[in-house]
């Protein structure tokens, strides 16, 4: 296996399972987990995007590979939603075989493989990753739940049904911890001022402290996982997240003339495990929840195969 791939996973999947340990042997209680998660997200991983950004120019910037990766994963998202007959399971579904987990493994992973010039390429993904899948998978299961609603409705008034929540869902897509940072940093960049030392390097300190914390808490949440009866869903979830979706990307990134960096980036993105947003669909529409969570715990553990395989693979696009 290339070098650039052992070097880049294996301090990634050391520190899974160094979280795996610990929460096994009871070194980490389910409240500490989740509120190390809550710091991880809404203060370390917004210090991390916006320094990052704040150095970057929007001239800088290639929206090319950004416009492939999202038309695979729309055609595949629009693909399942069809083939479940627009459901609300579908939808969920269909999140769940397109929705990467860019940020507690993407990250660190892209950092440690392909260095800031890769970061720049994952952060322009991760700005409207957010926004434009879990907004497209509101309005699908909105629609599903106002086409419940309105069989039973007299003069069923469908778009005042699901207007409301899909404006909600492009608000909350915006002010969010992930985009929200990426858009002030690049917003801070075009100014030309200089970050000040002081402000600088506790940002820097907290960036470098999101990866390692990350990357455990993923092995923490493996460790609670149960999947039981799911297996046979979850695995076939999971081959649609790890190796399709990544299939497909590369597919459009070549026949729309990209190469190098920017479609390798673009492609190991694709092959990240499911993200977990994910669960916060199912549990809120209450659909599908054993499996989404049975399903995120195989994604992640079958990534640490796949995307070793796809790393290796994408080197030669």
């Amino acid at each position: 296996m290339h070098s650039i791939v052992l070097t880049s996973l294996l301090p990634v999947i050391f520190l899974i399972a160094i979280g795996f340990v610990a929460c096994h042997a009871g070194w980490m209680r389910a409240e500490a987990t989740k509120d190390l998660g809550r710091l991880v997200f809404m203060v370390l991983t917004p210090a991390l995007l916006f320094r990052t950004m704040s150095m970057v120019h929007v001239e800088q910037l290639d929206f090319r590979p950004v416009a492939a990766y999202f038309t695979a994963v729309i055609a595949l998202f629009l693909l399942m939603l069809v083939w479940g007959r627009a459901t609300q399971r579908a939808a969920v579904l269909a999140l769940a075989a397109t929705f990467s987990n860019t940020v507690a493994i993407g990250i660190p992973l892209v950092g440690l493989a392909y260095g800031e010039a890769g970061m720049v390429t994952l952060f322009t993904i991760i700005s409207l990753h957010a926004l434009v899948m879990l907004t497209l998978a509101t309005i699908a299961l909105e629609l599903a739940v106002a086409r419940q609603a309105a069989r039973g409705m007299a003069h069923p008034n469908t778009k005042a049904a699901w207007r409301r929540p899909v404006l909600d869902a492009l608000r909350s897509g915006v002010l969010h911890p992930v985009p929200l940072p990426i858009m002030v940093g690049l917003l801070f960049a075009q100014t030309g001022w200089v970050m000040p030392t002081v402000l600088d390097r506790p940002l820097q300190l907290m960036g470098n402290a999101m990866g390692p914390m990350s990357l455990l808490l993923v092995g923490a949440t493996l460790a609670k996982a149960r999947i039981g009866a799911q297996l046979k869903g979850a695995v076939g979830l999971a081959l649609l997240k790890n190796l399709l979706l990544p299939a497909l990307v590369a597919t459009i990134g070549v026949v729309l003339g990209l190469h190098g960096l920017p479609l390798t980036v673009m492609v190991v993105t694709a092959s990240l495990p499911i993200g977990a947003n994910v669960f916060m669909f199912s549990q809120r529409y209450n659909v599908a929840e054993e499996l989404v969570t049975a399903s995120v715990a195989v994604s992640t553990a079958l990534a640490i195969a796949s995307v070793s395989l796809v790393m290796a693979w994408a080197e030669h696009l």
